[in-house]
């Protein structure tokens, strides 16, 4: 859940701000050419900066440790050094060198882990001393990892090919290889774990279909399709706290939210109860899934995985674009909501209505830190994406292979 204009492709976001949620998605951590900055998310959908470092180096890389004192920070400066700090009392707790640039650094009570290019380090909260270090792994140039939030589930993801979709699961308390899961052909572009750390989200670089599996067992979950249209350059994947939904940002305009426990069930995770009658998928979704189950054997079989994939539940357009974004789902007063933050400074905050879905009304809009200006999107190319991630499944022949390459990042200046 990051992005920022570090060294790393994952983060790159042409010269914008590095923006993340923290693990509980309470705060908002940014990185600006003037350091570093922590944002309070309230209740009634507004933002407060509560800290800026205001240290005068540009930060590629912040992470704050729920909502504790404890900053980690990467400077563009010194790319291989991470800092940790503890913000209130404006003071330097430690600092580590490492050999190469720091693509990646994810928190979490137990555990802090270093990306770099080809290794991983695991350091342990209370000391910072290293545990231990996960050498040679595969070219990893974007920084790609993920840890979970939960300290019973201590487990961190990491690309195993870089040819394939294959990701690694390490228990970064017992520090040993706990399972490998075969997620994708393509290679991997986005990675993120539920609450509990036993669901781990996948997507590839083509983009187009979403996976939930469970983890140790390995097991498929669901899968989404977010379109079938073209491919698109996946920049987050955000569990719902509660683990019901699934926020995917890229580089178009819309943002897609799946429901878990609808459609693309591939079975309950092993913790939890199996679903009853009132979890089945209503209307023709529901007629078509079983469908396909009872048919499955007669139907090729990419058609047949192709219809069985769920479709998403909620979008929400962005009114800019061109600047990579990342997502979280919370919980106010009844009520859900969907934010997206952008590398242009900018927090969105929508509604999500957990029980029709569909397009989410955006409720507010702030500018939290001062960005570069992007042209926003005609109305047309809005509604057109718009309309794609909520559309029907396929009905006419399609090419599951289309090698459509990735659409372009636009950030060229307003032009009025």
């Amino acid at each position: 859940m990051s992005l920022g204009g570090g060294q790393n492709t994952e983060g790159s976001n042409a010269g914008g701000i590095f923006v993340q949620f923290n693990q509980d998605c309470t705060s908002l951590v940014a990185g600006s050419s003037s350091g570093y900055h922590l944002f309070a998310l309230s209740p009634d959908d507004g933002i407060e900066e509560i800290y800026a470092s205001r240290s005068g180096q540009e930060t590629c890389l912040v992470d704050r440790l729920f909502s504790s004192s404890l900053v980690a920070v990467v400077t563009v400066s010194a790319p291989r050094k991470l800092i940790v700090c503890h913000y209130k009392k404006g003071t330097e707790i430690c600092n580590y060198s490492y050999s190469n640039t720091i693509l990646a650094v994810k928190l979490n009570r137990s555990r802090l882990i270093v990306c770099l290019e080809e290794s991983l380090h695991i350091h342990n909260i209370r000391d910072m001393k290293i545990l231990h270090t996960i050498r040679d792994t595969p070219p990893n140039p974007r920084g790609l990892c993920a840890l979970s939030p939960c300290v019973d589930h201590c487990y961190v993801a990491y690309p195993g090919s870089s040819a394939v979709g294959e990701v690694q699961i390490f228990d970064a308390v017992h520090l040993n290889a706990k399972c490998v899961i075969s997620a994708h052909d393509s290679p991997l572009a986005a990675l993120a774990w539920s609450m509990c750390g036993r669901r781990l989200a996948t997507a590839s670089e083509r983009g187009t279909v979403i996976r939930v599996f469970a983890v140790p067992e390995r097991t498929r979950l669901y899968e989404f399709r977010r379109g079938v249209k073209r491919c698109v350059s996946i920049a987050c994947l955000a569990f719902s706290a509660c683990g019901a939904y699934l926020a995917a940002t890229s580089n178009t305009e819309t943002v897609h939210v799946f429901r878990l426990g609808e459609a693309a069930a591939a079975g309950p995770a092993p913790d939890e109860p199996a679903a009853g009658p009132d979890d089945e998928p209503a209307g023709w979704m529901g007629w078509l899934s079983s469908a396909v189950s009872a048919g499955a054997g007669y139907l090729p079989a990419q058609v047949a995985d192709v219809l069985a994939q769920g479709r998403a539940f909620a979008a929400a357009r962005l009114p800019i674009t061109g600047y990579r974004a990342v997502a979280a789902i919370t919980n106010v007063p009844r009520a859900p909501r969907l934010l997206v933050a952008t590398a242009q400074g900018v927090l969105y905050v929508y509604a999500l209505d957990a029980a029709e879905g569909g397009e989410c009304a955006l409720l507010r809009q702030h500018q939290f830190l001062e960005g570069p200006a992007v042209r926003p999107l005609e109305e047309s190319e809005r509604a057109s994406e718009l309309g794609a991630a909520l559309e029907a499944p396929p009905r006419g022949p399609f090419d599951l292979r289309d090698p459509a390459h990735f659409p372009p990042m636009r950030s060229e200046p307003a032009a009025r």
